[in-house]
């Protein structure tokens, strides 16, 4: 079930993929905010709630639904259920899109273009960003938006799947990473404190609630990310990608991401890390490698989708390991 749930999800995103107004991302949003502002008060304890309630409604409907589904219609709508959350949790149209344009433009010269597309595309202001850092920050981030839109749901849902929760791994893991991040951009309580009288304070939300979701959000990514750093380094330069986890994740302020930006500059030989769009951030060293340029794009793209068949493969030879025993 779970390899033609994931092979078919990935299928139609490709064909049909979801744009960030769908009804089900407004819905998200809308969702986040009444949660944040009827349950956070301000302190931890409610903060736990908070989060547990905007992530544990959901999942507990979606494995309800998986449940009885596969009990009283049968295994083939279970599959079509899996398959529609999945369509919507995970694909690479989500984020592909940027990636292109930015090589599209710096293919063709207009390196202005390519750093207002990459502006754009992380909400933050670029100067005068030399080619190679473009080419860089292009790589990083295009690394972890296939890591969080595909890899991390693709094993968090394999991993839940395979001992019965159906699609619950994907919906933990999608809306995990969605409250770490709307939660993080909203302004806090303590701001509202000095803002003007007239200002409509009604979705700012506490520290502690932002706290937790980033908190909640590193534990549910540390084995995903992992697995994703592990797939890199088996379908690239092996010895290399160790090499810079072991010694090189720490370069990045993120554990998480540093794990798995470090296996990337290991496996395509390429060189990672700085702060020069945020310099006030540790970790400014980089890490060995050749310098990033264009040619990279390509052996990124290459190392994602051998990663993506590599546990495509593993997945089916899982599941016809459970069908025959």
């Amino acid at each position: 079930m779970s390899f033609f749930s994931i092979f078919l999800a990935l299928v139609i995103e490709q064909a049909r993929p979801l744009g960030s107004s769908h009804f089900l991302h407004q819905w998200l949003r809308r969702w986040a905010d009444w949660v944040a502002s009827h349950v956070d008060g301000g302190t931890r304890s409610q903060a736990w709630l908070a989060w547990g309630l905007l992530i544990g409604a959901p999942a507990c409907l979606a494995v309800l639904i998986h449940w009885c589904l596969a009990f009283f219609l049968g295994w083939f709508f279970a599959v079509v259920w899996n398959v529609i959350l999945l369509y919507v949790t995970l694909g690479f149209r989500q984020f592909s899109h940027h990636f292109t344009g930015i090589r599209d433009a710096l293919n063709d010269g207009d390196e202005p273009l390519a750093r207002e597309l990459l502006a754009n595309w992380q909400q933050i202001e670029i100067n005068d960003l030399p080619r190679n850092e473009i080419v860089r920050h292009v790589i990083e981030h295009s690394v972890l938006s296939a890591h969080r839109h595909v890899f991390g749901v693709f094993f968090s849902y394999a991993l839940l799947s395979i001992v019965g929760l159906g699609p619950v791994g994907a919906v933990v893991y999608r809306i995990a990473e969605f409250a770490k991040r709307y939660w993080s951009q909203a302004p806090s309580m303590s701001a509202a404190a000095t803002a003007p009288p007239h200002q409509d304070n009604a979705n700012w939300n506490s520290d502690s609630l932002k706290m937790v979701a980033n908190e909640s959000w590193r534990a549910i990514d540390w084995l995903p990310a992992r697995a994703t750093a592990m797939g890199f380094a088996i379908m690239g330069s092996f010895e290399d990608a160790m090499d810079g986890w072991r010694h090189h994740a720490e370069k990045f302020p993120d554990d998480n991401d540093g794990v798995i930006l470090a296996a990337t500059a290991g496996a395509i030989n390429v060189q990672l890390g700085g702060a020069a769009l945020q310099p006030d951030l540790p970790g400014s060293s980089s890490t060995p490698g050749r310098p990033p340029e264009l040619a990279h794009f390509a052996q990124v793209v290459g190392l994602v989708w051998r990663t993506v068949i590599m546990w495509l493969v593993l997945v089916a030879l899982l599941s016809l390991a459970n069908l025959l025993g």
